[in-house]
Parts: C-alpha cells; structure tokens; sequence
C-alpha cells in the first residue's frame, strides 16, 4: 500500500497523518462528553487541545532527536524535518502531561479530572495511529515464524505495530468499563492508562528492531518501568487522599 494518500498541489498526504488526525478527533469528541461530566467545560477542553496538540508532536520529535543525536548532530537541518519520520508517543505523553498541569494550574482546574476526561481518548487515538505504522511499513518486530507475521523486504517479521495497536483498543474498553462501574478516586483512569500502557510497551519493545537506545538500554523499556512504578505509587497515594 502507498504511504502517501494523495496530493495537494504536488504536496504529499502521507496516510500515517491522517490516521493520526482521525485519532485525535475521535477522541476529541469522546472527551468533549466526559468533559461537562467532570465539570471540566468544553471551552476549557477545547483551549487545552489548541495548546497541548501541536506542543505533544513537537515533544514527540524533540524525544526522538534527543535519543538519535548521533545522526542528528551531523545532520542538524533534519532536525525540523518532520515529514521525514521521527515521531516517539513518549515524547509526546511527557510533554501532553506537562501542558495539563500548567493548564490546570491557570485555569484553576483539577488536572486529574482533566487526565481522567483525556485518557481513554489517548489510548484509543494511539490505537488508530499504530495502523499507520504499517501502511509506511515501519515499527515492526524481529523476525518470526508464527502464522500472523508480515512480510517486510522478504522477510517474516512480528507485527509489532499491531500487537499495540489491540493492546491500545483492549486497554481503551477496559478503562471505560472501570470508569463507569469501578473507579473510586479521580486521577485513577489516568494512572491506569500509564500503567497498562506501559506494561504493553515493555514487551512489545523488546520485540522491535527500530528501539531508541540509551547505550545497551532500550529506552522505551527504561520509560516503560518508570511509568509503572510512578503510576503504582501515585495511584495508592489518590485511593488513600480523595474520594471522587
């Protein structure tokens, strides 16, 4: 399948930014619901978004150059090439959660009621966005023999992109099942979210050949086990604190 939907003049649609853009709107719209639930407003929602979107694809390349430097500092006019790849869903999550706080803090809003409002549409955006992963043929896994392998350049690999991808819609449900039947504190949807995700992560990243590497260390992994720990500690913290 041809990476580039179609062209504007001359200029190329890729189908990995459109899946990302039906991601975000859908769970836009999702959010928007759960949003006056909260008493969080829609304008409010919709002033984050305006901030937190272009600033989480912009954290999302930053993350990446940073673990790439060794190209990247022979090759700084690539740096603001965005279309050339180069996009890691850590960097965006760090930079989303960053702009959250500081605009809750404004708005003197509840950032885990905001985190809450925001995460099952996370998930689920991140879900829709894997699938562009394969239409470029990109974030697959080591070679396999296991029958749902693809083939990539002649040779049967894991489909990793779609291993997270069923995590992220399987982890998306869950978190609407337990909003609605078992949450007992605000900021518990959002720290699930970072844990299971993370959990997910870890394993599948130990399956990709295309890892970010701090040394010996795939950093994915690395942020995978903070994310656990700090989502474990803060969640005991919240179920002892408040009650929604």
């Amino acid at each position: 399948m041809d990476a580039v939907a179609f062209r504007i003049f001359g200029i190329e649609i890729m189908w990995y930014s459109i899946l990302i853009t039906i991601g975000v709107i859908v769970g836009a719209i999702l959010a928007f619901r759960e949003a006056e639930r909260l008493g969080i407003g829609e304008d409010n929602l919709i002033d984050l978004l305006l901030f937190a979107i272009p600033l989480a694809v912009i954290g999302a390349r930053l993350y990446y150059v940073i673990f790439s430097w060794d190209y990247y500092s022979q090759n700084p006019k690539e740096i603001l090439h965005f279309r050339g790849g180069g996009l890691a869903i850590h960097g965006a999550i760090i930079v989303g959660i960053i702009v959250a706080v500081v605009f809750s803090r404004k708005r003197g809003l509840d950032f885990w009621s905001i985190a809450d409002c925001c995460s099952p549409s996370l998930i689920l955006g991140q879900g829709i966005g894997r699938w562009g992963n394969y239409i470029n043929q990109e974030a697959y896994g080591r070679p396999t023999d296991l029958p749902w392998g693809i083939i990539i350049d002649g040779v049967k690999v894991h489909p990793t992109f779609l291993y997270e991808s069923i995590g992220d819609f399987l982890i998306f449900f869950f978190l609407i099942w337990y909003r609605k039947n078992k949450q007992e504190v605000s900021g518990e949807i959002f720290l699930l979210y970072i844990i299971l995700y993370s959990t997910i992560r870890f394993f599948i990243e130990g399956l990709r050949t295309d890892s970010l590497m701090l040394g010996s260390i795939r950093v994915a992994q690395l942020i995978s086990i903070v994310g656990i720990i700090l989502g474990l500690i803060y969640l005991k913290i919240r179920r002892k604190e408040k009650k929604i």
